[in-house]
């Protein structure tokens, strides 16, 4: 691993850079590595993935998962008994920490719960916001590279835990037609008894416009591909979504006492996912962006996803090497990352500097991982730069709220013909007289 422009033919690449303003633009384009003319295919295709699906329900899922999955998983749904099948068959070590991690994420969910508002307005009248939870809720749990059991729990637990009565979870078949059993086996643990074997835009369509076996929700989250991506984007508006995800991140802001063995298992844990994944290292310190590389290639030998590390690494990893904090927290804010973690010496005061981040990681006992499997809070963060304006799925994710609103003769008396003078100067003629009619 080598941050030279002439790196050893035996060594991944990944950029370095001691000049804030390129490692602005730089930013820029690793935030928009999905865009243009891939996006533009993308959706292309979904587009006409959909149209099958709400024209031709399951006969649509069974060919087109037989035409990118190379199975035909008929029937769609997998019994509830194979789920429990699934749990059972889980080791006593695996079984504990699936355990473990549900506690604390469910836990940390509980507390979220916002309460009813009432207020009395300063005439009696009664003024109100009323939560309620959607009748049912999509998850869709991604396969492909890998397996993801906390996918599972980070979306199943908020959506019972705000009191969906219908959860449906559905997932990519597997090389033999079933997904992963450890994804069932958390299907299973959160309480999820309706699963489909289905993935890719076949299954956001599914969910959006119902067939006659999936129903029809009224909120889909959970993450996905490009395809999954351009698929929740297309229906959004019929239903609900958690958001738009992209591919994942992790920005470190690391100073001289950062550990580089360290910040690089953490930069590979995150260039591991996929290819189009970003591993990013601010640092205040030369000697630690000059240690990188040895301590980068030396994690990589005999790495079982070293391919597609190398090549994350390759295209989107990035050091830079900043001149003090500040710099590095402006350049964080401007990528707005969805994981960062704060490898310094007192990291309290720099993560209360940071405005746009999806999940703040704070010192050297805190690995971006813990997020992901069992610390509590959600794993599904904005990505892409989105931070700047978007948070954690939550359970609120999964409620909705009503206004509530009930005046009595002594607020509309006070209130009226304010009402009726806003009324007619928007022109609303009959807006004005509904209220003048009562005024009397």
């Amino acid at each position: 691993m080598v941050v030279s422009s002439t790196p050893p033919t035996n060594a991944a690449t990944i950029t370095c850079l001691h000049d804030s303003r390129g490692a602005t633009a730089r930013l820029a384009a690793i935030a928009e590595r999905t865009g243009g003319t891939q996006m533009a295919a993308a959706a292309a295709s979904v587009e006409s993935i959909v149209r099958q699906v709400v024209e031709q329900g399951d006969q649509a899922l069974l060919e087109l998962s037989e035409r990118f999955d190379g199975v035909r998983p008929d029937p769609l749904r997998i019994p509830a008994a194979r789920l429990r099948q699934a749990w059972e068959g889980c080791s006593a070590d695996l079984s504990d920490a699936l355990l473990l991690a549900h506690r604390r994420i469910l836990d940390f969910h509980q507390r979220q719960m916002p309460p009813d508002l009432s207020v009395t307005g300063p005439h009696g009248e009664q003024l109100g916001r009323r939560w309620r939870p959607v009748e049912r809720a999509g998850l869709y749990v991604p396969g492909g590279r890998a397996s993801y059991p906390s996918t599972v729990l980070m979306n199943a637990v908020p959506a019972k835990v705000a009191g969906v009565k219908r959860v449906v979870m559905v997932t990519p078949p597997g090389p033999g037609g079933e997904p992963d059993p450890t994804v069932l086996a958390a299907a299973h643990l959160a309480g999820i008894d309706e699963v489909y074997r289905v993935g890719g835009a076949q299954a956001i369509a599914a969910l959006a416009y119902g067939t006659e076996t999936i129903p029809r929700v009224d909120v889909i989250t959970g993450p996905g591909n490009l395809y999954v991506t351009m698929a929740k984007k297309l229906v959004f508006g019929r239903v609900a979504i958690d958001s738009l995800a992209g591919p994942s991140e992790v920005l470190v802001i690391a100073d001289g006492s950062a550990d580089p063995d360290l910040v690089a298992a953490d930069l590979l844990a995150q260039a591991e996912h996929d290819p189009l994944a970003a591993a990013i290292l601010l640092t205040t310190s030369s000697d630690l962006a000059a240690a990188m590389p040895a301590a980068l290639d030396a994690q990589l030998q005999n790495h079982p996803r070293a391919a597609i590390t190398r090549q994350a690494l390759r295209d989107w990893g990035l050091i830079v090497v900043c001149s003090d904090l500040e710099e590095a927290a402006a350049l964080s804010d401007s990528f707005a990352p969805e994981h960062l973690e704060l490898l310094v010496n007192n990291p309290e005061p720099l993560a209360e500097r940071i405005n746009h981040a999806g999940a703040i990681f704070m010192g050297p006992h805190t690995p971006e991982a813990v997020g992901d499997y069992l610390a509590g809070p959600n794993h599904t963060l904005p990505t892409s730069g989105t931070a700047r304006f978007a948070g954690a799925l939550s359970v609120e994710t999964f409620l909705r709220h009503t206004s509530l609103i009930q005046f009595n003769r002594a607020a509309l008396d006070a209130t009226g013909p304010a009402v009726v003078t806003l009324a007619e100067s928007e022109g609303l003629h009959s807006h004005a007289e509904s209220v003048r009619r009562r005024l009397g």
